[in-house]
């Protein structure tokens, strides 16, 4: 096998590799060699099938494995020999004139990781932002969780429903004088001033007592689910066969073993947890965009075009999503497309903060252990029809690229909280409030540019679609973290005959409107849930 060297500017290598026919020929006969004894065919008995026969026989498809295992072998050779880390996949290609019995000769472009010092972890210092949960936030949660167990009992006989009080109907609704699919229910109750159902429906029910008979003009969300009813006017008939009254729940150890907890204290326990919890994440972010912009100051080196490009096309596809589901999505997409090139350098800063941690987990000896990888493999593999999955699991295990992608966020979490450990960490009591204003202070306060030391990864407040559709900074180096941690082996360059082998296709959601459709019978006058909308940007 001969390589040349033909390009070597930067990060950028390239190379021609030039297989001889000898070596392949002499791969294929070994093959025959090692088949030729299982093979069965009539007039010659086992294991005595002439070597002519079996190449007629089986001759393109071992000629096929015998190049394509050549070829794997030969960059395996090129990137011992020339010590090299490859950034992504190389680029290999095999001349358009081969033909069986001829020399192969490849061309390899490929892109090298930078020789990076590993940055020091000593010195580093930290601010953790914490906000205390006082008693009576606590107490709050547990008068808005005792609201969500009331119970409803009959109200006194000819009472008229009020907002709070419960109805019971049977409901039939139509379009146009015709009954459409999900527009009825029996003995529906239903809790007025609740706001869960479209508007204008629990309004009108207010005043009705048991056996009323009526009819009610509502016209479904332009938004709505199921299109077939977006936007539409509509009448619902009515008839009333309960009015209740939301009886009192009293705040005590009942309340606490109703639930299957053993007390009232124990309740304010769980529920002091959640507070803190839903603000533990802002204060993981304001601490890791500290820590990540130490990181950065100091250290500018070149980066790879082509991790670069891919990183920057995630964040693009990510923008133009959002942007699409903006209320005006032309003006947001001629937002986001002036500035182009501010993404464009975040997605660079975004690489290169991916290498340092990569460097730091490498060098002090952080990983994902294989009972890890196997449970983030089985949760991966939950998004996949249950006949797929195993397919699922081989592609991950065959593919190193598509494993470390899997592996990826967990392991900048672990060596961002190494940092932490490392770090002399001081904290401070703030609100919730101040928590919020100091991370969106970094997130709108900030002109990104080429010497920006600050890893927000957001526009300006100005710029909604953008900045909810960008991941924060615990997110932001994990793509370049892992490429580079795992970047693909020799033996993992196709040829081009050698097709890489898909990943199973994932849940088939259904149509729309069918889903609508299947939907409807128990929610057809449920309006659209107003985080839909929050959820989709999250």
């Amino acid at each position: 096998m001969q390589i040349v060297e033909t390009a070597n500017e930067g990060l950028k290598r390239a190379y021609t590799v030039k297989i001889s026919a000898k070596d392949i020929t002499a791969r294929i006969e070994g093959e025959v060699k090692k088949i030729a004894p299982q093979l069965r065919m009539p007039g010659f008995r086992p294991g005595k099938v002439p070597a002519n026969l079996v190449k007629k026989m089986h001759g393109p498809q071992l000629h096929q494995d015998a190049l394509n295992t050549s070829i794997r072998e030969a960059m395996d050779k090129l990137v011992a020999d020339q010590k090299l880390r490859p950034a992504m996949q190389p680029d290999v290609s095999l001349g358009d004139g081969y033909e069986e019995g001829k020399d192969a000769e490849l061309t390899v472009s490929l892109e090298v990781l930078p020789q990076i010092e590993t940055p020091s972890v000593d010195g580093l210092k930290l601010e953790k932002l914490v906000v205390p949960v006082s008693d009576e936030e606590v107490d709050a949660e547990v008068a808005r969780f005792a609201g969500q167990q009331k119970s409803f009992t009959d109200a006194k006989k000819g009472k008229k429903a009020e907002d709070g009080d419960q109805v019971v109907v049977d409901f039939l609704g139509k379009v146009d004088g015709v009954e459409f699919d999900g527009g009825k229910a029996e003995n529906q109750p239903i809790e007025l001033g609740s706001g869960r159902l479209i508007p204008g429906f629990e309004e009108q029910l207010v005043g009705l007592k048991v056996g009323d008979e009526t009819v009610i003009n509502v016209t479904f969300p332009e938004d709505y689910g199921a299109k077939n009813l977006a936007g539409k006017a509509a009448t619902f008939d009515i008839k009333v066969h309960a009015v209740k009254v939301a009886g009192e729940q009293e705040i005590n150890d009942e309340l606490a073993k109703n639930l299957g907890l053993e007390s009232l204290e124990q309740l304010k326990g769980l529920l002091r947890g959640q507070l803190e919890q839903q603000t533990a994440g802002l204060t993981r972010t304001a601490m890791k965009r500290s820590l990540l912009d130490q990181l950065a100051a100091g250290h500018d080196f070149e980066v790879p075009p082509s991790m670069v490009e891919a990183e920057f096309q995630q964040i693009w596809a990510q923008l133009t999503h959002e942007a699409g589901h903006e209320e005006d999505p032309e003006a947001a997409l001629k937002e986001i497309e002036a500035e182009k090139d501010d993404y464009k350098k975040i997605a660079e800063r975004r690489v290169r903060l991916g290498l340092l941690l990569s460097e730091i987990g490498q060098t002090n000896g952080v990983e994902v252990s294989q009972q890890e990888m196997q449970m983030l493999l089985a949760q991966a593999a939950q998004q996949y029809r249950p006949e797929d999955r195993q397919r699922f699991y081989e592609y991950v295990q065959q593919d190193p690229l598509a494993a470390a992608q899997l592996r990826a966020p967990l392991y900048e979490d672990k060596v961002v909280d190494f940092l932490f450990d490392k770090a002399e960490v001081a904290e401070r009591e703030v609100t919730k409030e101040e928590l919020q204003a100091a991370i969106e202070a970094e997130e709108d306060g900030h002109v990104h540019g080429p010497d920006c030391n600050h890893d927000h990864d957001h526009k300006p407040a100005k710029k909604p679609a953008a900045k909810k559709a960008k991941a924060d900074d615990a997110e932001a180096a994990a793509p370049a973290a892992k490429k580079a941690k795992a970047a693909p082996k020799a033996e993992e360059a196709p040829a081009e005959e050698a097709k890489p082998k898909k990943a199973p296709a994932k849940k088939a959601a259904a149509p729309k409107d069918e889903a609508a459709a299947e939907e409807a019978p128990k929610k057809a006058p449920a309006k659209k849930p107003a985080a839909k909308k929050a959820a989709a940007k999250d």
